[in-house]
């Protein structure tokens, strides 16, 4: 997965943490979570926070 799998990157982080509240997880953590995703393989260097943006918000939409 790449920063641009937004929605893979999502459900990968709901199902790696399932008592987790998206809308409370700062910037900081959720990267490390992607970075430490089995299934991810992308230069950590092209996360920004437009990213780290979506990938909450989709995250947040999986669990509705």
């Amino acid at each position: 997965m790449k920063w641009t799998d937004t929605l893979d990157v999502a459900i990968e982080l709901a199902e790696a943490h399932p008592d987790v509240d998206p809308t409370r997880i700062n910037f900081v953590d959720l990267m490390k979570w992607v970075l430490a995703l089995p299934d991810f393989d992308d230069d950590p260097k092209r996360c920004g926070e437009r990213i780290l943006e979506a990938i909450q918000a989709a995250w947040i939409e999986e669990l509705e």
